[in-house]
């Protein structure tokens, strides 16, 4: 009986708050992954209300990074479309960047979207998401701007849950979709 070779298995560590862990969205990216015959193992950080300062100040995203066991290391925080989330952003991300480059990681960015009620600020969370991306020379899933796109297209705004800010099942998939095809062209 021969033995079959197996792909590698590619680790991820996402990292956010109540964004990420609503509809366990690493789960979703591992069984889409999984219909491109990829193999995904992912791993969860997230607290409601966090940004990265917190993760930071927590130490234990660095300790989870510093394992070296992560191809990827997805980062997520509120929408920052204001001043000081942009500033965490960037800082933040550099910090991070520098540690995933340190342990062979490529830092990636989960772009999120503002509260419906604030939907004027969507633009400030795409245009500061893709800077900090560009800045810190990271990976960039898009999925706020493919909200957009979605809910001016078709007037449609079900990717919101009930609370009109945390995703709905459909909102997560769609998340999950634009993380797969930006890690797995």
């Amino acid at each position: 009986m021969g033995s079959a070779i197996s792909a590698p298995v590619v680790k991820i560590l996402f990292i956010g708050n109540s964004l990420t862990y609503t509809n366990d969205l690493p789960t979703l990216v591992e069984r889409l992954a999984m219909k491109k015959e990829i193999s995904v193992k992912t791993e969860m950080l997230a607290f409601a209300n966090y940004a990265l300062e917190d993760h930071w100040i927590d130490g234990k995203m660095q300790a989870m990074i510093e394992s070296g066991h992560y191809d990827y290391v997805v980062v997520q925080q509120g929408p920052s479309s204001q001043r000081e989330g942009k500033l965490m952003l960037d800082d933040y991300g550099s910090r991070i960047q520098e540690l995933c480059q340190k342990y062979s990681a490529k830092l990636v960015f989960y772009m999120v979207w503002p509260a419906r009620a604030n939907y004027h600020m969507f633009d400030g969370v795409i245009k500061n998401y893709t800077e900090a991306a560009q800045q810190n020379r990271a990976l960039l899933c898009p999925v706020g701007k493919v909200w957009k796109e979605h809910f001016e297209q078709t007037r449609d705004f079900s990717y919101y849950g009930p609370d009109g800010f945390h995703p709905s099942m459909a909102g997560s998939q769609a998340a999950a979709e634009v993380i797969v095809k930006t890690l797995f062209p």
